[in-house]
């Protein structure tokens, strides 16, 4: 599977994706990954970035509320559309456009920072897309993106819980075997029966890397990481979002801060 058609596949799921996470159902994201990302990104203020794999521009607004200038791309053309909407009935100042993060349409050395959430593992090169963020980085400027962790997201993996029903170890496999294009249908677990009704499981491609060759990918794009972050879901945000308690025994999710 190549990357046009995984985005393909991405651009189906767009509308129900929009509906379900501006809905509140991604509590993985709203309780965990992105406070845990914003947590540890440098001052924004003054910078100008580019957001890559913006998806309907959540984050990148978060990101140009802390005061940077945005550029923004995502593959999926209903994606940017619903992000456009956004930014006209209420503007931020971004700058939207229907791209690959494989070839970015942007010059080089034009940024001060990069950011990706959760695009990275969606497509069979990532590899290729870190080489595009470091071209258009400045000398001395960062990327900094989350994925699943690649240690613990196994086509195999079982939670082992016990009769409280807390997980007391994790179940996985096989972590070497590479899945490239892999078709998978999943939805966010707290949807209301009425929510069921009105979409249908996202169907995405599932893509897989060790961690040994998330890091070498790094280190060949020319970067130097700087920063690693595994998330772990605080008591507080627990009890506000109870489906985070599982990300207090393992890793969800896995950030790094590159500098080039």
């Amino acid at each position: 599977m190549d990357n046009r058609e995984a985005g393909r596949y991405w651009n189906d799921v767009a509308e129900a994706w929009t509906a379900l996470t501006r809905a509140g159902f991604d509590v993985f994201r709203d309780g965990l990954n992105t406070p845990a990302f914003f947590s540890t990104i440098p001052d924004l203020r003054g910078l100008k970035g580019a957001d890559i794999g913006c998806g309907e521009g959540h984050n990148t607004r978060l990101l140009a509320e802390k005061g940077a200038q945005l550029q923004a791309i995502d593959i999926s053309e209903i994606f940017i559309s619903h992000a456009k909407a956004t930014e006209m009935a209420s503007p931020l100042g971004i700058q939207y456009q229907v791209a690959s993060a494989t070839a970015l349409p942007f010059g080089e050395e034009q940024f001060d920072f990069a950011t990706s959430f959760m695009c990275l593992m969606d497509m069979p090169d990532p590899e290729l897309a870190l080489l595009e963020a470091f071209r258009v980085l400045k000398p001395g400027g960062f990327l900094q993106f989350s994925i699943t962790h690649p240690c613990f997201d196994n086509i195999a993996r079982k939670s082992l819980r016990d009769e409280h029903g807390m997980i007391h170890a994790i179940q996985l496999g096989p972590y070497f075997q590479t899945v490239n294009g892999e078709l998978f249908e999943w939805t966010f677990n707290d949807l209301t029966e009425e929510w069921k009704h009105r979409y249908q499981k996202f169907k995405v491609p599932y893509f897989n890397k060790t961690l040994t060759e998330w890091v070498n990918a790094i280190m060949a794009a020319g970067f130097a990481i700087e920063m690693i972050n595994e998330p772990k879901a605080t008591d507080e945000a627990v009890k506000k979002y109870p489906l985070l308690r599982d990300a207090q025994s393992f890793a969800y999710f896995m950030h790094f801060r590159c500098r080039k």
